[in-house]
């Protein structure tokens, strides 16, 4: 559902891209309230495992594919901020290295499948949670919230085509809706059974979007992950169905593929390495490529957010600790007793030691 070049009028890019802006910082900012160091590395994770498993396009009907989105997915597992960062990361990528989505739609694109499909995701995925309670309820709600994120980011791009007078809306609603609700269904099956495996092995992170694993742990939890996405890009991707995606089935049959253009050259256009002579090692190694600079992009921006936070809230935190610290030794002519005695004496030089700020 990547919107190309040519689709969307000058509005309609820059009031998606200003929206997609806002979504991106109101992410980074909660990121930076929020991120624990410990989990920077998972969204690193999550960006080549999105990134790896858009590759792998599968049949969906009528000479249509379809592939996983992740937004919703991510976002159950690792939080809404993590999500939109991730989501954004992939995205930019995408459109940078593979042509794969416009220059001029990217606001777009970020907008649709980075803010509006993980948001419409957690929260379907967390309304149903509260109704099925336990494993089997969090991969129900995993597979419901994953369906209900591609037909929202659907319903998104067909108004931003109807915006941009492109196509009527009552024309690019039901194409849209009608393809990605059978696209969805793939989505949710497939975000559900990932969930599932992640749950087995790391229930911390299926459990509360808070649960942190331990460093040794994790460590360990990323290097079998950042394999499984290799392993994704390199033996599966090129092998994937060749048929358009829905939003260009859609384009074809309502005469807008002409519309289409490229208004920057990419570097592996159409996910393939150059300068290689087989198409599968070419897409094999674009894949292999592709996940390790989300992967890298991902962990960059997410240690500049603990970065910026820890020296944002070091002198806070050792000042809001100096004065409890002094609080308890007391200063002359306070009221604040001295340690020693009940009475506030003590012996002469004595000094209180510091007690650490919680």
């Amino acid at each position: 559902m990547h919107i190309p070049d040519g689709f969307l009028d000058g509005k309609t890019a820059a009031t998606a891209a200003t929206f997609a802006l806002v979504g991106l910082g109101c992410a980074l900012r909660q990121a930076k309230r929020e991120l624990a160091p410990r989990r920077v590395p998972l969204l690193g994770l999550g960006a080549a495992f999105v990134f790896a498993a858009q590759m792998v396009n599968f049949p969906v009907v009528g000479g249509t594919s379809g592939h996983l989105i992740g937004a919703a997915l991510v976002a159950a597992l690792l939080g809404l901020p993590a999500a939109v960062i991730v989501m954004s990361t992939v995205l930019i990528a995408q459109c940078l290295l593979f042509a794969d989505g416009g220059v001029t739609a990217l606001g777009a694109n970020v907008f649709n499948l980075a803010v509006v499909a993980p948001v419409v995701g957690i929260v379907v995925f967390r309304a149903v949670r509260q109704v099925l309670p336990g494993l089997r309820g969090q991969v129900a709600a995993m597979a419901f919230a994953g369906w209900c994120s591609t037909v929202a980011a659907a319903v998104a791009c067909a108004g931003q085509l109807a915006w941009s007078g492109t196509v009527g809306w009552a024309v690019a609603l039901p194409a849209m809706m009608g393809i990605h609700m059978v696209i969805g269904l793939g989505e949710g099956v497939l975000g559900a059974l990932v969930f599932h495996a992640v749950a087995r092995v790391r229930p911390e992170l299926a459990g509360s979007a808070d649960g942190l694993p331990s460093s040794a742990g994790g460590r360990d939890f990323v290097g079998y992950g950042m394999l499984a996405a290799l392993g994704v890009a390199v033996f599966v991707a090129p092998f994937a169905c060749p048929w358009p995606d829905g939003l260009e089935t859609v384009a074809a049959k309502l005469g807008l593929a002409r519309r289409t253009v490229q208004e920057l050259p990419a570097w592996m256009a159409g996910y393939h390495m150059p300068g290689i002579g087989s198409p599968a090692v070419a897409t094999a190694l674009a894949g292999a490529f592709g996940s390790l600079v989300v992967f890298g992009l991902s962990v960059l921006l997410g240690r500049m957010v603990v970065r910026r936070r820890g020296a944002g809230d070091g002198g806070a935190a050792t000042s809001l600790s100096s004065g409890k610290s002094e609080a308890a030794v007391g200063t002359p002519g306070s009221g604040a007793p001295r340690p020693g005695r009940p009475d506030g004496g003590g012996a002469a030089g004595r000094t209180a030691e510091p007690r650490e700020f919680n």
